[in-house]
């Protein structure tokens, strides 16, 4: 299935290589033009020169790495003879950025553009014997009018050079230039539009093109002969149109990812036989297409259960660093249960998309957005949409485009204007839809993803929380969204009730295996040291000053995480930091399994998109890490992401001993198949079997079957128990598992009456008296204060020897004290938290959680802020936390010497949720009780 036939004598077709060596030069002056540098006999033998291995990024090297600018490219080609009648053409795959190209020192031609390939005409400038190939390559330190994704301030390496391959290319004057192929499933046709360059409608009345289709070599249909007509416009220009008939064709499915081939031949009818050209090009029959807020996959429902994919590598940037990883990483997606990959703010690498077509994967795909929202930067993201469809719209993995991303290059610009306030933004990104339909109706088209909409076949959203932390406020948000599309759009040009809703970025970090990493690099990897990212005292001092985001968490660099890993109370909590890596690693896992599970139980939900595919740079948000290696949980990530996938929905994860606890069961089928399904329910305390069932039903397909709330009644007579809950269904469609984890704790606690407290909260008080402690008025008198605001009175009791618990009060994220320091922590949405993890190694939580993270036993009470500015060495830390590459760490509960006494900050709600919740109960009483035992002073 090449795209073109390779050394055909037939169609005097070729194409050669010219990867390979190439000589580099760079230009900082940007004086090569007049020092004649293109000359073949010009001296390129300076210092400057680089032997480089094209296709590359001059940033892959190390002397390059920092560079912006002009660079030349020069290498010699031998070409034997000079094909008659035929044009040379040199073809680049990208070349980023800005191009021009000479061919022994006459200029050829240019392109302007980093992403999607151009051809140069170089028949005129070519000799028989040796040429010298020479481009200059501009790509300018500033880059916000240029389309440029994700390179650069304040995210990742900048990539510029010659990143995909170079041909030299032999085709015949009169040729097929290109071939768009569009499938009708409904009709089981495929109409072909033919290109023909080098027409000459008075030379060539009888030329025709003649068009078969191919299954595996075999053929299967084939068209009459069509003419080919002149352009209107374009006299050099020809076209010809047919449709191909084929007759009960297979459709081109991820699961199933039949592919065509076509081949057309122009012929002259009145020549002398034989094709005048011949171009080849394969297909899929497929379609796309919503309804309402459902989408459709060749007339079938289509769930979209995606990740966010970079196409970033390490070493290599936008290349993959070894053979056959696009072929590894689409198998190993599907694997784990995608069926998309989101090909994120850059159209993906053309060896990439054929192997998503070959090996059945869909794909979105976006282009690069600008940093700046200008009348340039507006055309050359018009004119790279249009490109990126002209090429892979014959490509059947792709269903969707996206135009911007998060307004980026339409408003995102800190001094500009958002879509939402600004109706000229608004219409511009109606028109750029309406142009997108137009050039592609088979497909979907996004006009903005994530931000506001004015004009979209998706209406989505990126909305990053963390689960269980922010657990209930995901699903609010779900509801919400649900209910108000329209609040998504800043105009109304197509229906917000009627279109999709797809959360397409959400995610939370991992951290990765850092010392593989360095490995990989042999050393800490140049991106440790982005001049964006790096703090004051980890620069070199030629490095400029500018930096974003570093004391907020998620930007932090790594350069120097290991010392700052080393200041927090991370190491005494766990045997090496390896463990700590796992430990963040199924922190990842816990979130999305939430999120995910959330989300496939909305039925108006279209699907997902996880942030993301893999670890890109500083982000470690990947499902697999940067050097794509599988992180802790692969082999349990499809389970819940697969087809098939069964679901315990707790009405919540901690409940009392003694009581009934109910669990919704659910079965989520995105295949067309449906039919018997028996649902196997067990609930474990380590080894003892709690309670079991079984449960009948028949799957509905495409959708979910809701098979009612199964309940048991814990026993906890010793204290808090972890209890398991495994779930297995057993269907037509096939088979899988999945799991749960619930806290139970007794009620019925024993009395403290000989522990007195003084409460500081009235609320608090009535909750406490008589039926657990004795409460007294007089502080002097408490063994223990509970307070939320630490007054003359409390500190004085303390420091005589005494101890206080600290606890924020109603409506309050802290204490309210000068005794520690508090870092705030959002109640919804937050990217800082998703990339943030607690971990503990307390005797007060050994029993209530999974490991040493924090997990479903504290749902609802996870706290909104975190104590900071702690003495490790002096400090009792129980709960540690961190964000990002170990930045703000902080402990929601520590204890600190006050004088003679001791006081503990625990900023998790415990006063509000006492008696309530089963944990906060626990963990309140196991305070307080420690506390009493410190208690030295005197009445």
């Amino acid at each position: 299935m090449s795209i073109e036939q390779h050394e055909s004598t037939a169609t005097r077709r070729t194409s050669r290589s010219l990867s390979g060596t190439w000589t580099l030069r760079l230009d900082p002056d940007d004086v090569g033009v007049e020092e004649a540098w293109t000359a073949t006999d010009a001296d390129w033998h300076d210092d400057d020169c680089l032997a480089v291995d094209v296709p590359h990024a001059w940033q892959e090297h190390e002397t390059c790495r920092d560079y912006t600018g002009v660079a030349w490219y020069r290498r010699s080609v031998t070409v034997e003879q000079l094909p008659e009648n035929a044009v040379s053409i040199l073809g680049f795959g990208a070349v980023d950025y800005e191009t021009t190209v000479w061919v022994n020192g006459v200029e050829c031609g240019s392109n302007r553009g980093g992403y999607l390939p151009f051809e140069v005409d170089v028949t005129e400038a070519l000799e028989a014997g040796e040429n010298v190939v020479t481009l200059r390559v501009d790509d300018p330190e500033n880059i916000d009018d240029v389309p440029h994704g994700k390179q650069g301030d304040p995210w990742y390496t900048r990539v510029s050079g010659i990143w995909q391959d170079v041909e030299l290319r032999t085709r015949p004057r009169t040729r097929v230039d290109d071939v768009r192929l569009t499938p009708d499933t409904d009709a089981d046709t495929v109409g072909v539009d033919v290109d023909v360059a080098g027409f000459d409608a008075a030379s060539t009345d009888a030329l025709a093109a003649r068009v078969r289709v191919e299954r595996d070599g075999e053929p299967v249909a084939e068209a009459d002969p069509v003419a080919v007509t002149a352009d209107d416009h374009h006299p050099t220009v020809g076209h010809a149109t047919t449709t191909v008939v084929l007759d009960n064709p297979d459709y081109w499915h991820p699961d199933d990812p039949v592919l065509y081939d076509v081949v057309v031949d122009l012929v002259d009818e009145d020549g002398p036989g034989g094709a005048v050209d011949t171009y080849e090009d394969y297909f899929g029959m497929r379609s796309v297409s919503f309804e309402g807020r459902r989408l459709y996959l060749n007339g079938e429902p289509l769930f979209i259960r995606g990740a966010l994919d970079q196409g970033y590598y390490p070493g290599t940037l936008y290349r993959p660093f070894e053979e056959d990883l696009f072929e590894r990483e689409i198998e190993t997606a599907k694997d784990l249960g995608f069926n998309l990959l989101r090909k994120h703010i850059k159209p993906a690498h053309p060896d990439w998309v054929e192997a998503a077509d070959r090996l059945g994967i869909l794909v979105w795909e976006e282009v690069a957005n600008p940093g700046r929202y200008t009348e340039r930067s507006k055309r050359e993201v018009r004119e790279q949409a249009r490109g990126l469809i002209e090429r892979d719209y014959n490509r059947p993995s792709v269903i969707a485009w996206s135009l911007y991303n998060e307004e980026w290059g339409i408003g995102h610009h800190h001094d500009e204007t958002y879509v939402w306030d600004d109706p000229e933004k608004q219409e511009a990104l109606g028109e750029l839809y309406e142009e997108a339909k137009a050039w592609d109706p088979t497909r979907l088209v996004c006009d903005n993803s994530g931000w506001a909409h004015v004009a979209t076949d998706l209406n989505d959203y990126h909305q990053y929380f963390a689960s269980p932390d922010r657990s209930r406020e995901w699903a609010d948000m779900l509801d919400h969204v649900l209910a108000h599309p329209q609040e998504n759009y800043a105009a109304e040009w197509t229906d917000p009730h009627e279109t999709p809703l797809v959360v397409s970025e959400f995610g939370t970090w991992g951290l990765c295996d850092t010392g593989r990493l360095r490995e990989f690099y042999d050393g800490n990897p140049p991106w440790f040291y982005h001049p964006f990212l790096v703090p004051e005292k980890h620069r070199g001092g030629d490095l400029d000053s500018h930096h974003l985001h570093l004391e907020s968490g998620v930007r932090r660099s790594p350069a120097g995480f290991d010392e700052r890993y080393e200041e927090t109370a991370f190491p005494e909590m766990f045997d090496g930091f390896d463990e700590a890596v796992e430990t963040w690693q199924w922190r990842e896992f816990v979130s999305l399994k939430d999120q995910i599970e959330e989300l496939r139980r909305h039925d108006d939900v279209a699907g997902y998109v996880v942030t993301e595919w893999s670890d890109i740079e500083w982000e470690f948000n990947g499902i697999i890490d940067y050097l794509r290696e599988e992180k802790a949980f692969h082999d349990r990530f499809a389970e819940i992401n697969d087809a098939l996938c069964v679901t315990a929905e707790p009405e919540s994860h901690v409940g009392w001993a003694g009581e009934p606890f109910s669990l919704a069961l659910s079965v989520v089928n995105d295949t067309g198949t449906g039919g018997s399904a028996t649902v196997e329910w067990t609930v474990r305390d380590g080894d003892d079997v709690v309670e079991s069932g079984v449960e009948e039903t028949t799957l509905a397909s495409f959708g979910r079957t809701d098979l009612g709330a199964v309940s048991f009644v814990p026993e906890a007579p010793d204290g808090p128990r972890r209890l398991t809950v495994e779930l297995t269904v057993d269907s037509e469609v096939g088979r899988t598992t999945n799991r749960e984890h619930v806290v139970v704790a007794p009620r019925a606690l024993p009395a403290r009456q000989d522990v007195r407290l003084f409460v500081g909260d009235d609320a608090l008080a009535e909750r406490l008296r008589g039926a657990r402690y004795s409460i007294v008025d007089d502080i002097d008198a408490a063994d223990v204060a509970v307070v939320t605001h630490v007054g003359d009175h409390v500190g004085e009791f303390v420091e005589g020897g005494a101890s206080a618990l600290l606890l924020p009060g109603p409506d309050e994220f802290q204490p309210r004290t000068n005794l520690f320091s508090y870092h705030e922590l959002p109640p919804g949405e937050n990217w800082n938290l998703a990339s943030a993890m607690y971990a503990q190694d307390s005797p007060f939580l050994a029993d209530l959680t999974d490991g040493k993270r924090l997990g479903w036993a504290f749902e609802g009470i996870f706290p909104n802020a975190v104590a900071t500015d702690l003495h490790r060495d002096t400090d009792e830390v129980h709960v540690g936390y961190i964000e990002g590459w170990m930045a703000n760490w902080g402990s929601p509960l520590a204890f600190r010497r006050i004088g003679d006494g001791t006081t503990c900050t625990c900023t998790f709600p415990l006063g509000t949720n006492y008696g309530d919740h089963a944990v906060a109960t626990v963990l309140f009483d196991r305070l307080v009780a420690d506390l009493a035992a410190r208690d030295t002073h005197v009445e």
